[in-house]
């Protein structure tokens, strides 16, 4: 047999090597393509978590501005309720203030109660959020998940001399001079704290 004729196939062992190397290619490929996507749905899950928190804190910073006592209408109220979860703080907030019109088409005064709460879903503790006009709806009304992956809310008032984490028109007879919110998130497996300052701004009524 010529030497022409010997160079014209591939042995066995040649086709056994271009097989192994292809395959450890292909698994290098495999690997680096997955681990892009998963970085690539941790930083979306990150940005979406950031955008909730902060759009979470700039709602209760603002519904506690313009928070709303009263001495004549017992119904405006602020109470602060120090409650924990497994150690964790997890405080519930129900308070009256001034809302924006809302988009929908129904009688409504401006006014509402509402009620922050944490609670489980899912085996997941979540933030939720309670509103009901003050004047036009009446009994009880759903919750809404209002912030998913939290793990600790507290509230904490200034009276004046110190901060507590208890509050009740009802007792104190007028509104806290500055109201702290801390949410606790899990960030890459570690608690992180994010807190705002706001001072109710509306006089009693």
């Amino acid at each position: 047999m010529s030497a022409i004729s010997r160079n014209k196939g591939f042995t066995l062992l040649e086709v056994l090597i271009a097989v192994v190397l292809l395959g450890i290619l292909s698994a290098a490929l495999y690997g680096s393509y997955f681990g892009v996507v998963r970085a690539s749905q941790r930083a979306s899950e990150g940005v979406e978590s950031r955008r909730e928190l902060s759009a979470t804190l700039d709602l209760i910073r603002r519904e506690v501005a313009s928070a709303m006592s009263g001495r004549s209408d017992k119904r405006l109220r602020f109470v602060v309720e120090d409650r924990d979860n497994f150690g964790a703080p997890s405080s519930v907030l129900e308070l009256t203030t001034l809302a924006p019109p809302s988009l929908q088409i129904r009688a409504e005064s401006g006014i509402v109660n509402v009620r922050y709460r944490m609670a489980e879903k899912d085996n997941k503790r979540i933030l939720t959020r309670q509103e009901r006009d003050l004047f036009f709806e009446s009994g009880t009304v759903p919750a809404y998940p209002q912030m998913e992956r939290i793990s600790a809310f507290l509230v904490e008032c200034y009276d004046g001399t110190k901060w507590v984490r208890s509050w009740d028109t009802a007792i104190n007879g007028v509104l806290p001079r500055s109201v702290r919110v801390t949410v606790r998130v899990d960030e890459d497996g570690k608690p992180a704290d994010y807190s705002i300052l706001s001072a109710p701004r509306v006089s009693a009524q």
